[in-house]
């Protein structure tokens, strides 16, 4: 398997607990943060769904001013646009070149400033482990928000039980 294609494994992977964790947040609560200082249950959903398109813009071309805001009414729309952008991403992946995803550099951009350049394949992983990151950080917030935790990699004491034991044709390999 290459890189691409175990990227393209992870991406399909991760797009159901992401889209879960989103929808799990109570809509009335999205304003809940933890601490002061810590941002709010909606700004972390917002930005999740803002690196959705910034993966677009990753794999399509060579500079990617990142996306701070992506707004959203409520987590339904938020899940839908990030589906949307998301599967977007992973026809992208399944269609390009092992080369085009290696060897092609991608400049990074916040508010038009340069921040740093890497090769594609490295920036696409960068995104979705901070996806997955901030998925976690969020996962955190929906009890004490009044939400259920969805089953992400497993089952949650909400979900009380996923179909175990899991085989090879539950999990997506190409």
């Amino acid at each position: 398997m290459t890189n691409r294609e175990f990227f393209k494994t992870c991406l399909v992977n991760e797009l159901a607990a992401t889209v879960a964790v989103i929808e799990a947040l109570p809509n009335e609560n999205l304003n809940y943060r933890p601490h002061p200082n810590s941002r709010s249950a909606y700004e972390i959903a917002e930005h999740i769904i803002a690196h959705t398109f910034d993966l677009d813009v990753i794999l399509t071309e060579e500079k990617c001013d990142e996306c701070l805001e992506m707004p959203f009414k409520d987590t339904k729309e938020g899940s839908k646009v990030l589906s949307d952008y998301w599967n977007k991403a992973i026809k992208v992946v399944d269609a390009m070149s092992e080369d085009t995803f290696e060897n092609i550099n991608v400049e990074l951009l916040v508010s038009g400033n340069p921040l740093l350049t890497m090769p594609r394949n490295t920036m696409l992983w960068f995104f979705l482990f901070d996806v997955i990151h901030h998925r976690g950080q969020l996962s955190a917030y929906i009890r004490p928000m009044g939400g259920k935790n969805p089953a992400v990699y497993g089952w949650s004491f909400d979900t009380k039980s996923i179909p175990l034991p899991l085989t090879q044709a539950d999990i997506v390999t190409n």
